[in-house]
């Protein structure tokens, strides 16, 4: 998480981010993600107000408190915006996420904490996203990509539960040995949702493959890949 938590951070927004993570379960990598989008947003306003560039070199949000919030317009909120856009030149999936990050900081203000009785970030529109035809491999691409990797038993058994089961990538870096059962992967995947996925013979093949490889290697980790940094290789 950012280090800007200790002591330079607006304590609203760490409240928002606690309740976002234990309660509502999101990730630290979203909850961080949520941060540099308001702390960003501070800045832009804190800029656009007159303070010192040798103040906000600082960086420090402490001073961010339920006035300061109240004060903050939606004309400001556009503003910001279309400074992420035109001069930070961010694409418009990422302007729609800094959007959804205030929406949901000043929700919470006004629904949860109940410090807000007017939210204005409700009136701020997400930009249209361009529909795009998602990218995949070719049959052909996915063969070939098995094959060279078929001297790595954790290489392979990694691109075929790819190929086969549809995971994303984080579900399956922070998979871990007890979530792989006989028939069937236990993922925890966004949100903290739960869900299962059946082995197809190609990986559960992969598997038995890679667990009689890792089981020589004195893991000192519970997860089902590991880094060098986690294996002891026995004799």
């Amino acid at each position: 998480m950012s280090s800007l938590k200790d002591n330079k951070t607006c304590p609203l927004l760490e409240q928002y981010l606690s309740y976002l993570t234990v309660v509502k379960g999101r990730s630290p990598l979203t909850a961080e993600e949520y941060r540099v989008d308001c702390n960003m947003l501070f800045e832009f306003i804190k800029r656009k107000r007159g303070t010192p560039q040798e103040i906000l070199e600082k960086r420090d949000f402490s001073d961010v408190d339920i006035d300061f919030i109240k004060s903050v317009t939606v004309g400001e909120l556009y503003e910001f915006i279309t400074y992420c856009g035109e001069s930070r030149k961010v694409t418009t999936a990422t302007r729609a996420r800094k959007i959804v990050s205030i929406h949901q900081f000043w929700k919470y203000l006004k629904g949860k904490a109940h410090l807000l009785e007017n939210n204005v970030a409700e009136e701020l529109e997400s930009p249209k996203l361009p529909k795009r035809m998602p990218k995949y491999l070719s049959l052909d691409e996915s063969i070939r990509l098995l094959i060279e990797s078929e001297k790595s038993p954790r290489d392979y058994c990694i691109l075929t539960i790819f190929l086969n089961c549809a995971l994303r990538l984080s579900e399956l870096v922070n998979l871990n040995v007890e979530q792989v059962q006989a028939d069937v992967i236990q993922i925890i995947g966004k949100g903290n949702k739960e869900r299962r996925i059946f082995h197809t013979p190609a990986t559960k093949k992969a598997l038995a493959a890679w667990m009689v490889e890792r089981s020589a290697m004195n893991p000192q980790t519970n997860a089902l890949f590991m880094t060098p940094s986690f294996l002891f290789y026995t004799a």
